[in-house]
């Protein structure tokens, strides 16, 4: 089997739609500012994007919102050639809980990862459609322990069941990586030593 450069993919896509002049709509999931820095500083000079913060993966209320802050703050400061916006999405932690229910034994990046993937990139295809926005996408992919393909198959699945375009990315390229950790120590963000949730959070203490 063929493994997929997402990368040239979207090079790809971002030429063509800069050729035609279209600067599409994007709503883009995000998990915290870190994660979202390259992206954005990326992504922003080619979409117009609609932030979705949307993680009711987060332990708790104090860690969620010190998140969501951080990345308000970030999208107010960081330079960007086409603006970029803020959704609250709802915080329901018993939505996590209960997707999570019978695999709270499984090892990180198992089954409930995968299926906590689906569960956020769910919301924002329905978001997506209901918004109308050209495309959505999910900042998941910059973690070095997070598979970009496993994340992409998630959301081209969706983008099906949903009638909205899934961007597919591995923001992990091109050193991208690397540059949200310079870019959170430009913009001095804090950065969690967790995912988010309290069995990640049990493995980091």
């Amino acid at each position: 089997m063929i493994k997929i450069n997402y990368q040239k993919e979207l090079d790809k896509l971002i030429e063509k739609n800069t050729e035609e002049g279209k600067v599409p709509t994007l709503l883009l999931h995000s998990c915290c500012a870190p994660c979202s820095s390259y992206a954005l500083e990326y992504l922003s000079q080619y979409f117009h994007i609609n932030v979705l913060y949307y993680n009711p993966n987060i332990s708790s209320r104090e860690e969620y919102e010190l998140r969501l802050s951080e990345q308000k703050r970030l999208i107010s400061e960081l330079p960007a050639k086409y603006p970029v916006n803020l959704t609250e999405g709802q915080y329901i932690p018993e939505e996590f809980y209960a997707m999570a229910k019978g695999y709270e034994r499984c090892p990180e990046r198992g089954e409930r990862c995968l299926r906590c993937y689906g569960l956020r990139l769910e919301y924002t295809a329905k978001q997506a459609q209901i918004t109308g926005a050209d495309y959505f996408a999910t900042t998941l992919t910059l973690s070095p322990l997070k598979s970009a393909e496993a994340i992409n198959s998630i959301g081209e699945e969706l983008s099906g069941k949903f009638g909205v375009k899934y961007l597919c990315t591995d923001f992990k390229k091109r050193n991208g990586y690397k540059r949200s950790i310079e870019l959170s120590h430009e913009y001095g963000l804090y950065r969690q030593n967790f995912c988010g949730c309290v069995y990640s959070k049990a493995i980091s203490e």
